[in-house]
């Protein structure tokens, strides 16, 4: 069967990212494709203040691993074959990171879960969804949250 076979999902452990990871798994369901989950950390986000230690690093990517995992448990409680990788690029935009993931795998569509800030909650915290846009090579499927 034709579509998307190779379906990216950035995930986060929210909801909305859980959603968009379902509807990639419906996807792919139908095409006979796959999934990668794609959790990005950000190491110097958490070096920049000198006060955090490398226990508090430690247990960021501590719970990055949860999130994949549990990502992974829902992907893999679907049936469909899924992949995950936890990316550690210091300092770059999670749209940079994703587009290149997707390169890197092949991928032939992004799914990603939007929050839907407006206004001045999205100038100051940004839109993931907005920069994968923006980055992406391939289509990008953007599930909004209710």
């Amino acid at each position: 069967m034709s579509g998307f076979n190779r379906i990216l999902v950035p995930v986060d452990g929210s909801e909305i990212s859980n959603k968009a990871l379902v509807a990639a798994l419906e996807m792919a369901r139908l095409a006979g494709g796959k999934v990668m989950l794609v959790h990005s950390l950000d190491e110097l986000a958490y070096a920049m203040d000198y006060t955090y230690s490398r226990p508090m690093i430690d247990a960021a990517r501590e719970t990055a691993g949860k999130v994949l995992e549990q990502a992974t448990a829902i992907a893999l409680s679907s049936g469909i074959p899924t992949e995950s990788k936890l990316v550690e690029l210091p300092a770059q935009r999670l749209g940079d990171v994703i587009a290149k993931e997707a390169a890197a795998w092949n991928a032939d569509l992004v799914v990603v879960g939007t929050h839907g800030r407006r206004g001045v909650g999205r100038a100051l915290l940004g839109s993931g969804a907005e920069q994968i846009i923006r980055s992406a090579t391939v289509p990008v499927l953007v599930v909004r949250g209710a």
